[in-house]
């Protein structure tokens, strides 16, 4: 029987999450007919020669999504989720390899929204070189959630020799991030229209696993990366330079951050180093291996933007400081609270 078009409904019912024909048309006709796992077993078996090298590693990652609008400029709650796991295996030096995904949907969700996440899944999980190989469903009543919140898991294997942690940071190291900061966080605050704000800013939401092969490649002694998530750029360098017990100093003037962002945290009183990115990351290199990092990131969709931004340095363990425009040098603290609730 064809898998397409079984579904007898516009909007997701609580029958869909009941255990019968309606749950199996939901999972056939939206969910498996486009992501085609191997079988429809309970859990998906796999394998990969790149385990069969000595010493090699999974990486484990999980994640859930419950981004507020679920469809805002540059992607969904479907791409982010792809993204935001394949980037948590990618910055561990892994090479992103099965992914799996867990949807929650709110009753009288429209069928057409989760078509639109699932292509965009798939999308997304094919760039990356990834596949979505098993999945659950459940539906809870109308009040019980947001539309629909996302859960992904993801397995990569990192090859032996590549041990990538902020700890292996040390002081003269350069760091480096792959382009815009704040994009992502900027325009889901545009998007939630709670502040009748017009900016034209689009979700930097991408998947980074080409561009960090495309630098390990390049640079044997890689340190370490993080994708500047929640928390923004900001918590992230707080994060390394605490493992590494050093102290971290960036400089204002070479930090790429749109004129619109800018203007949007100036008018909201919002630091747009600690927005969150979808699809940026801060490494740290030897600075003797700069230049090749850089060479490799522009090389690469998701890093033609790539600039140095700052230097590990001896001091203070887990000091990050600003130079300022002006000369001045300013504390940039770990992120308290949160600036924007519901971001991925």
């Amino acid at each position: 029987m064809n898998m397409m078009n079984r579904m007898k409904h516009d909007r997701v019912t609580l029958a869909h999450g009941g255990g019968g024909k309606a749950m199996r048309d939901l999972i056939e006709d939206v969910f498996t007919s486009v992501f085609q796992p191997e079988s429809m077993e309970d859990q998906a078996r796999l394998m990969t020669d790149a385990l069969l090298e000595k010493g090699a590693r999974l990486a484990f990652t999980t994640d859930s999504f419950v981004v507020d609008p679920v469809e805002f400029p540059g992607g969904d709650i479907g791409k982010i989720a792809v993204c935001g796991t394949v980037n948590d295996l990618a910055v561990g030096g892994a090479t992103p390899l099965w992914l799996s995904a867990a949807f929650i949907i709110e009753e009288g969700t429209e069928v057409a929204l989760l078509r639109r996440i699932v292509a965009s899944m798939k999308a997304e999980a094919d760039k990356a070189g990834i596949h979505i190989v098993t999945g659950d469903t459940k539906v809870v009543g109308r009040g019980s959630a947001d539309k629909v919140f996302v859960t992904t898991s993801g397995v990569g294997v990192i090859p032996a020799g590549r041990e990538l942690c902020a700890s292996n940071i040390q002081a003269g190291d350069v760091a480096i991030v792959n382009g815009v900061l704040g994009d992502h966080g900027a325009a889901i605050l545009a998007a939630r229209g709670d502040m009748a704000l017009s900016a034209d800013i689009v979700s930097d939401c991408q998947g980074l696993g080409h561009l960090m092969a495309a630098v390990a490649e390049a640079c044997p002694d890689l340190r370490a990366a993080r994708d500047a998530t929640r928390g923004g750029l900001a918590s992230s360098l707080n994060e390394m330079a605490e493992a590494a017990g050093l102290a971290i100093e960036i400089e204002e003037s070479l930090l790429p951050i749109r004129t619109e962002v800018k203007g949007m945290c100036e008018i909201l009183g919002l630091d747009p180093l600690y927005l969150a990115n979808e699809g940026t990351l801060v490494l740290f290199v030897p600075e003797a291996q700069a230049e090749a990092a850089l060479e490799a990131m522009r090389s690469t969709d998701a890093g033609r933007g790539a600039v140095v931004i700052g230097r590990a340095k001896s001091g203070e363990a887990g000091r990050v400081t600003m130079r300022t425009l002006f000369g001045g040098a300013r504390i940039v603290d770990m992120l308290v609270g949160e600036q924007l609730p519901r971001i991925c």
